[in-house]
């Protein structure tokens, strides 16, 4: 880990929201070191610093157990995107999303980016199950580092499918349909009081991806650093008109002028 001082600064900030055990975790570790590996449930929250092109994205991964929910919001506040996690095989982790989450989402910037992700496809889908070798983003966008901080984290849906999960050969039941993602995203829009008109469509911004063979993770986060492009433009102009002080500098000038200043 590099030291704080010379840490990069963060140009944009995107959020992984959902229950414990849809994912999340190992969404961010296929997506970050191209492979898929088994993790235990986080506790708080970790971020991780995209270098993307010239810029700086931190990715932050939140805990999913209620004991951590509280601290949700404050990992939301100033976030240009967020991304709401389930699992494809529980309804109930897509009705967690709408009665513990959506509501952690208020601190987030007001034009922040939402992105419905229904993970663990390769359980349901065929075509999930095949390993993603063509999904690789060139290497010239996507250096990163990976910084792990540890602070401590965490409306009705419509009534779940009459039939269980099951087991269909080797793939199980798919309980969260598209047509349901998608019926979700239209009323996260209608909570965030946005037009659908005006926003964002929802066949674009609903996912099904597998952290297991690396379905559709690239095409998720590249496709929401696309769309968080104009955030970061605009806070690089802001910064540029309102700079900010260095605080390491200005203690480093004070020294020199104090012991400059004696005998």
């Amino acid at each position: 880990m590099p030291e704080p001082s010379k840490m990069k600064k963060p140009d944009v900030k995107v959020v992984l929201l959902g229950d414990m055990n849809v994912g999340k975790t190992s969404l961010l570790h296929r997506y970050t070191e191209k492979k898929f590996k088994d993790t235990i449930s986080t506790v708080g929250g970790a971020f991780f610093l995209k270098q993307w092109g010239p810029y700086n994205i931190s990715i932050w991964d939140t805990a999913g157990r209620e004991q951590f929910h509280g601290l949700g919001s404050m990992y939301c506040r100033g976030a240009a995107a967020v991304i709401l996690t389930y699992d494809v095989t529980n309804w109930q982790s897509l009705a967690e999303l709408e009665e513990r989450f959506l509501s952690l989402t208020d601190t987030a910037n007001l034009d922040c980016i939402y992105a419905v992700v229904g993970n663990k496809a390769d359980l349901t889908d065929p075509k999930a199950q095949l390993p993603q070798e063509t999904d690789v983003v060139s290497e010239d966008r996507t250096d990163c580092e990976e910084d792990q901080t540890e602070p401590q984290v965490p409306s009705a849906c419509p009534t779940p499918p009459a039939s269980p999960a099951s087991l269909s050969g080797l793939m199980l039941h798919q309980q969260v349909t598209h047509e349901d993602a998608v019926a979700f995203y239209g009323r996260l829009l209608r909570y965030k009081g946005l037009d659908e008109k005006n926003s964002l469509p929802a066949e674009k911004m609903c996912f099904e991806t597998s952290a297991k063979t690396g379905y559709n993770v690239n095409t998720l986060f590249e496709t929401l650093f696309d769309l968080v492009l104009p955030s970061i433009l605009r806070k690089r102009n802001e910064n540029q008109e309102s700079p900010t002080v260095d605080l390491e500098e200005c203690r480093g000038a004070t020294g020199k002028r104090s012991r400059s200043a004696c005998c």
